[in-house]
């Protein structure tokens, strides 16, 4: 992790010292006048978001004040690494007093860069945590890149292949079972709406699929949405409304990057990952709206409109976790804009058919500073999907309530004795902030492994 050094390989780390505006003259009192009258000169009292640097005599620096809001633990020194000149700095305790592994996990999501088409202008600058603390944290911070990363990556190199390449390696770096269903398979498989959503690219939809773990244990499924790029179909998308949909694959981001932290740190459960991984492209054999599709659970499902195509794909793949009867199901979608409009873009909106479920996983939001908002599976909304020659249909004409009637929508073809939940999430941040480059975004990725920890080992 290039955020971070380890002590002993650095003897030449500047002291940083966390302070706010309440503490700052207990803070500086401890460096004398001087550094009062420099801290006075530069305007500086402790605002968050702001640094400066006590000058040695020598020339050299002798301390790095840097203000932060302990409200915001987590991101209250993530602003550092990108704008501290390189070099090592050790947090010294003469500073507020601040959680180790939130300042690490922090520094390292604020040291994130994209390097795949364009050197970075800089190294980040990198701070001193000791092994315990890195192993504790590394997991964690090495999933949230490995989610930029997938999200980042355009689609000319992250299309339905590569996504799927994606869960191979992690199948085959632990061990795992992997396989696939590609084109003509998956009908003759029946996953017929992953097949008919993805029909229309050059690049061939396909399901993933990674099972690994003891037949005996309990069965986690994790399912994510796997859209490459989506251009709306036919019912297409305009260009201020297709411009970063190369983002719609970010469930299945989530989806393979939790995966890997369960396979990583060996939770006690059998494990399958389902990626459906499809490009909602326009040809002459996409799908049209006013077709009906019968799905893998035998539901007829009439096109409303193919812009909503994301739970067509996951509804076959839902169906086939379900007939394996697991102890858990939980999806990772770019379902809706509506879920953005309610909750803006840092609230992952939570659906979940269980409050023990629902409840749990807030709890864990909270504990580790991931934030989650339930919204209710409100049922009567379901006459919105309503077709009159089908089953239902994918989408309808109201434009209310959006997000639950997607996830209505997925919640029919989960049996009711299925313990599941939906996170419609938004992958992604519009612009800079602290520890949360604009870009790919892991949302959620910590509260689930929280959860998950308790849930199957206890803690």
């Amino acid at each position: 992790m290039n955020a971070w050094v380890n002590p002993a390989d650095a003897h030449d780390a500047t002291p940083l010292l966390a302070v706010d505006r309440e503490h700052f003259e207990a803070v500086i009192g401890a460096f004398g006048g001087a550094a009062r009258r420099w801290c006075a000169a530069n305007g500086f009292a402790g605002e968050a978001g702001r640094f400066l640097a006590l000058p040695a005599t020598d020339g050299g620096t002798l301390a790095v004040l840097a203000g932060c809001d302990r409200r915001d633990a987590l991101w209250s020194l993530a602003w550092l690494p990108q704008r501290l000149p390189a070099g090592h700095y050790a947090l010294d305790p003469r500073g507020l007093p601040l959680d180790a592994a939130e300042i690490a996990l922090g520094w390292a999501l604020g040291a994130y860069q994209f390097s795949r088409y364009r050197k970075p202008a800089r190294a980040p600058a990198q701070l001193l945590v000791d092994a315990a603390t890195q192993a504790r944290v590394a997991p964690l911070a090495a999933a949230a890149y490995q989610v930029r990363d997938l999200v980042n990556t355009p689609t000319e190199h992250m299309g339905p292949a590569e996504l799927s390449a994606a869960v191979r390696a992690l199948a085959e770096r632990h061990g795992a079972t992997y396989r696939e269903w590609v084109g003509e398979e998956l009908l003759a498989a029946n996953f017929p709406t992953i097949h008919a959503v993805g029909r229309a690219s050059h690049r061939a939809p396909r399901l993933a699929e990674l099972t690994c773990g003891p037949a005996d244990a309990p069965h986690l499924v994790l399912v994510g949405k796997g859209v490459c790029f989506d251009t709306g179909g036919l019912d297409l998308k305009p260009a201020d409304g297709m411009r970063w949909m190369k983002k719609d694959m970010g469930g299945a981001a989530h989806a393979i990057a939790l995966a890997g932290l369960v396979l990583d740190a060996k939770l006690p459960v059998r494990l399958t990952l389902l990626v459906p991984a499809v490009e909602n492209a326009v040809s002459g054999n996409a799908y049209r709206p006013g077709e009906v599709i019968t799905t893998r659970a035998g539901h007829t499902v009439e096109i409303d409109n193919t812009d909503a195509e994301g739970r067509l794909v996951l509804c076959d793949a839902l169906a086939y976790a379900a007939e394996q009867k697991p102890d858990l199901i939980l999806d990772f979608a770019t379902l809706t804009g509506a879920a953005r409009i309610a909750l803006g873009p840092d609230l992952p909106a939570l659906f979940a058919n269980r409050d023990e479920v629902a409840n749990a996983l807030l709890d864990a939001a909270q504990e580790t500073r991931d934030p989650l908002w339930r919204l209710p599976l409100w049922r009567p909304y379901l006459t919105m999907l309503d077709s009159h020659v089908a089953d239902l249909a994918n989408a309808g004409a109201s434009r209310h309530a959006g997000a639950i009637t997607a996830a209505l929508y997925l919640e029919r073809f989960v049996p009711e004795a299925q313990a599941w939940a939906h996170l419609d999430v938004y992958s992604w941040n519009d612009a800079d902030k602290p520890g949360r480059p604009r870009g790919g975004e892991a949302q959620g990725l910590r509260a689930y492994f929280g959860f998950l920890q308790r849930r199957y080992r206890g803690g």
